[in-house]
């Protein structure tokens, strides 16, 4: 049977915390989604790092990471992602987005993103799945509402009209969408413990992004609630396989 490959599009650099724990983010991708008689690579694009033309053909499907930076800047990298994320698009390749990658996903199809209107949206939150998608959630037999761990504060504030908005939450309106059969963006991180949230509302604090009594309620009501790990992880995978 011909082996199945994947590959992680890393847009954000590796803590050394991440890295000493997880093997990177790249590590916990591959800890959430892999499965026997795969491969999985990793391109830092944030780098300028991407898989040579004539091997683009050779990929079943391509997960896009978070990243410190914005899905609305316009860094070199950023210009050349979406160039890239567009020719992946014309190809119909299967792409998952997260957090950032969902953002750079929703520009890339002709959507806009910007800053959230209400701020950060860090910690648990609750995701309802429209009534009216077409995601084959029965299939999975999951729920209408999932948990999630969120971390952002840009969002997907529109989509192109063939983009179908397919989760939302009270903070935000479009927590995913989906663009045909081949691409779904998620706006909150599937992959996340909360370990590595912790950390990260650390090095939040440390860059001055976020003041230190913010954090200190966040991590008051993570103790109080769990992200659906293993719910989300068969989402992913049933998307990014083709199982949906």
């Amino acid at each position: 049977m011909e082996e199945r490959r994947y590959a992680v599009l890393m847009c954000a650099e590796d803590s050394e915390y991440v890295r000493k724990m997880y093997g990177g983010y790249y590590g916990v991708f591959v800890k959430m989604l892999a499965e026997e008689g795969e491969r999985w690579d990793v391109y830092r694009v944030a780098r300028g790092e991407y898989p040579p033309d004539e091997d683009v053909e050779l990929y079943d499907g391509f997960v896009i990471t978070g990243s410190c930076n914005d899905a609305h800047g316009n860094d070199a990298w950023v210009r050349e992602l979406l160039a890239f994320l567009k020719k992946l698009d014309s190809m119909r390749k299967k792409i998952l987005g997260v957090c950032f990658g969902h953002q750079i996903l929703g520009r890339a199809l002709g959507g806009k993103v910007t800053r959230s209107p209400t701020g950060w949206d860090i910690g648990v939150r609750t995701v309802t799945f429209s009534s009216s998608s077409s995601l084959a959630l029965s299939s999975l037999k999951l729920p209408s509402r999932l948990s999630i761990i969120e971390c952002h504060r840009d969002e997907v504030r529109e989509l192109p009209a063939k983009a179908e908005v397919i989760a939302w939450s009270e903070k935000t309106g479009i927590e995913m969408f989906r663009y045909g059969d081949h691409i779904m963006g998620i706006q909150g991180h599937p992959e996340y413990t909360k370990d590595i949230l912790l950390h990260l509302l650390d090095r939040l604090i440390q860059h001055n992004f976020i003041m230190e009594p913010y954090a200190a309620e966040v991590e008051a009501k993570l103790a109080l609630r769990e992200p659906e790990k293993e719910a989300w992880r068969r989402l992913c995978i049933s998307f990014l396989k083709g199982r949906l």
